[in-house]
């Protein structure tokens, strides 16, 4: 046994997803990350691949949205268009306004971009891959492989502390092999210097939807207002075989080693655009490289057994302190297909969809790695992936981190809020110059470079393209940042700002309409279509029921955030005359929760958003104890749109059914969605969701095509139906369903600064622990359960113990 076995080999209670060979396509591949640098292992022999990404590479420069808005602006949008447009809509002009309106729409967001492939092929007349494994508790890949009848193991790990990607490889036993490694990427390769292999990054790439970019992956020949879009993947190898060549390279840049026992190859980068993300000052070309090739050096000179003992303390550190079991099952080798796949045990399933999206959060999120997940994560291996595998703000990337509080995973939303500063500050100008409104405005979508401007070119739909409630929906993840720390030095100094900016924005948006009622126009609905009173599918109208929930939910957290910091400014003034003018939520004739403002028909009435029950999950403004009426509205709606879709779609329904406590129709959900998908993965679905999803074989969830937001809605989902934390107080097994007779959790933060343990038996508590992590203890925690309610008051750093009837047992 070699002196890494005892963190190879997995602890007692790890869940670790098993294959049976290597993978043969992107979506059979098992993903690692370590928040800047992310791999899909397919593992192999002949040819092993490692699909790398680094998390800032995307196409695009710095000032390509401040240029995106001069040429916007130059074309004639701005508030004087904007009142004509309103004028039309109140006209029921539509296509008039749809006209004007679409000269608001800038070009596109930029392109998240695959950046590197590592190859390794191993010699010998005879190669079995014996099966791969991935380990949801420390983060490592492991292979085993015959070689010619010698058993060789390799593992993967994506090292935060040493920020490399890590390949170990040894043959057990004192044998040997032969083998080649070999460093390529599928963008513009500018320059090899030893093991580093420079590239050019394109400065615009455009999304498949507009194929009539005449260059849709553009390049510069050089830097670009100061900004040079170049990046270094290097590699370093360690092994007691013969490296080949002075350097060990040939002029081709394959890598040969003869008579190994052992090799450790690492892989690092360093990115222009991961710099300006830092905020760090440019450098030479020269400079990425030496800086890439001593990361990758110093990590390999760190050796194995402590590369993968600081991982491992690194990622369990972040990953241990929280646990779901559903069911018995946790710790063991499971086989993907045959134990989660199959069906045969839905308590274990979730558990591992819970766990999945617990790793993949941890893996693509983290502080000070680079730009928070996109639709995919930090896995892309397409130079033009489906919408740009960017960041679409109406539910997507809101649905990335819906879950990282609960789950014991705070810490990975820091990437979020930095993604949220950077969109005030381009949004600020965009709301001047398109709306003369103050604070800061995001639409649609957005990239790393903060992209604020709708989207759409001048010809796309405005149910997609025009919505200005991207930044308004986005602060709901800076309160909620305050509301599980108690944190009021963040809620002053960072919080503040992005709250009251968007408010800002949104009093200055509202307009007065017939009824003295405050409105927002144009108002869409987030991609979905009314039939209008002429039998027309539209999209604009006035005052839709998400822009009306997600402006009270923005209006009222800024207040209490400014009670809190202890400020009353002119803003918090205007949003107190400003709130009881806003647009209550209406029911349609037929009692469900109006969409719009007119009680319109939908278009297509199974549509895949759930937009205007934005209110239910995750705003908390309707409840089925608090808001009865309002709650069988929203579950009516829920029935009208059936079940199905796509991941994410499925994710948000299951959260929405969880919240109405309807645990038998979040279940039934969760079975559909976690069903294997039967299509063909390469083929993209159609967007209205006429054609259901389901899990990949790496149970990556897919529309198709794959969306990583789906993995991450479906743990929250999960978390929702064990423990919700709003009203006011902690609801325990709120919806759990009939058929989960059994679990336990651990670590499942609340608002309020607090985190339960809970064990359950027969459907009911037989053990509950409330522990207060910070705030204020003079602050009464309520945890509700049965039909029980019990308040008690928990010191920091103390915990209390409840029996299940919600009395006080020993601490």
């Amino acid at each position: 046994m070699s002196t890494t076995d005892e963190n190879r080999y997995p602890a007692e209670n790890d869940l670790v997803l098993s294959w049976p060979g290597a993978a043969r396509q992107w979506v059979e591949a098992a993903p690692v990350g370590n928040g800047r640098l992310g791999a899909m292992v397919f593992g192999g022999t002949r040819r092993a691949r490692w699909q790398i990404n680094d998390s800032a590479v995307w196409s695009g420069t710095p000032n390509g949205p401040a240029e995106a808005l001069d040429d916007v602006l130059a074309a004639g949008a701005g508030p004087e268009r904007l009142a004509e447009i309103r004028t039309a809509i109140r006209a029921e002009e539509y296509r008039r306004a749809e006209q004007l309106v679409m000269s608001f729409e800038g070009r596109y967001s930029q392109e998240f971009l695959p950046f590197a492939d590592l190859w390794v092929s191993l010699s010998g007349e005879e190669l079995v891959h014996l099966g791969r494994t991935l380990n949801l508790d420390n983060g490592v890949v492991t292979e085993r492989i015959e070689v010619d009848g010698q058993r060789v193991q390799r593992t993967t790990w994506a090292s935060r502390p040493a920020s490399a990607l890590c390949v170990a490889l040894e043959v057990e036993d004192g044998g040997i092999v032969d083998l080649e490694i070999e460093l390529t990427s599928p963008l513009r390769v500018e320059r090899r210097s030893g093991m580093a292999l420079g590239v050019e990054i394109p400065i615009d790439g455009a999304p498949q939807h507009e194929p009539t970019v005449a260059e849709p992956l553009r390049y510069a020949d050089g830097p670009v207002h100061g900004y040079d879009p170049f990046g270094v993947a290097a590699l370093a190898i360690d092994t007691d075989g013969q490296l080949s060549g002075d350097d060990g390279v040939h002029s081709n840049g394959v890598y040969s080693i003869r008579g190994a026992s052992r090799v450790l190859v690492t892989v690092t980068s360093s990115a222009a655009p991961a710099d300006h993300w830092h905020g760090e000052p440019p450098i030479s070309r020269e400079a990425h490289v030496r800086r890439a090739v001593e990361t990758a050096d110093a990590a390999v000179a760190t050796g194995e057994r402590r590369l993968l003992a600081e991982h491992e303390a690194d990622l369990r550190g972040l990953l241990g302190g929280a646990q779901v079991t559903i069911g018995r099952r946790r710790g063991g080798v499971f086989d993907v297909a045959d134990e989660v796949l199959s069906g045969k045990d839905e308590q274990f399933t979730a558990t591992v969809i819970t766990q999945l999206g617990r790793y993949l959060l941890a893996s693509a999120s983290r502080p000070g790695g680079g730009p928070p997940a996109n639709l995919q994560g930090i896995w892309n291996d397409q130079l033009r992936p489906p919408w740009s595998s960017n960041y679409t703000i109406n539910i997507n990337l809101q649905m990335n981190y819906w879950g990282a509080w609960q789950a014991g995973l705070g810490a990975c939303d820091e990437p979020l809020l930095e993604l949220i500063e950077r969109l005030a500050d381009n949004g600020a100008p965009v709301a001047r110059g398109l709306y003369d409104a103050r604070g800061w405005v995001a639409h649609h979508n957005t990239d790393m470079w903060g992209w604020a401007l709708p989207v759409g070119m001048g010809h796309s739909n405005p149910s997609w393209a025009i919505w200005m409630m991207g930044g308004v929906w986005l602060c709901q993840h800076v309160w909620e940042h305050f509301d599980f720390t108690q944190d009021t030095d963040f809620l002053r100094e960072r919080g503040w700002p992005l709250l009251s900016g968007a408010a800002q924005f949104c009093l200055d948006w509202l307009v007065e309409g017939e009824d003295g009622l405050l409105e927002t126009i144009p108002s869409t609905s987030p991609e979905n279509l009314f039939v209008s009173s002429s039998g027309e599918p539209e999209s604009l109208s006035v005052s839709t029921g998400m822009d009306m929930a997600l402006i009270c939910a923005l209006f009222t957290r800024t207040l209490a955030a400014a009670e809190i910091i202890g400020l009353d400014d002119e803003t918090c003034a205007e949003i107190r005359r400003a709130l009881p003018r806003l647009r209550a939520p209406g029911l349609t004739s037929d009692g469900r929760l109006r969409e719009w403002s007119v009680d319109h028909r939908e278009l297509d009435p199974n549509h895949r958003h759930m937009s205007h029950l934005v209110a239910v999950h995750p705003l908390d403004q309707i409840d089925p104890l608090t808001t009865p009426r309002l709650a069988a509205a929203a579950m009516a709606t829920l029935d009208a749109r059936g079940n199905g879709a796509m991941g994410w779609s499925w994710s948000w329904k299951i959260a929405l059914r969880a919240r109405l406590a309807q645990p038998a129709a979040a279940r039934a959900m969760l079975l559909e969605a976690t069903r294997p998908f039967d299509g063909d993965p390469a083929e993209d679905a159609p967007v209205d969701g006429s054609r259901w999803g389901g899990l990949l074989p790496n149970l990556f969830s897919t529309h198709p095509p794959f969306q990583i937001d789906g993995n991450y809605g479906l743990m929250a989902g999960v978390l929702e139906l064990i423990v919700q934390i709003h009203g006011g107080f902690i609801r325990i097994l709120p919806a759990l369903p009939e058929q989960w007779r059994e679990g336990s959790c651990r670590g499942i933060r609340c608002r309020g600064g607090v985190a339960v343990d809970l064990v359950w038996r027969k459907g009911a508590v037989t053990e509950l622990t409330v522990h207060r992590i910070s705030g204020d203890p003079d602050q009464p925690v309520t945890v509700q359960h049965g039909g029980r309610m019990r308040e008690l008051r928990v010191a920091v750093g103390d915990s209390a113990r409840l029996t299940p009837g919600l009395a006080d047992a020993r601490c």
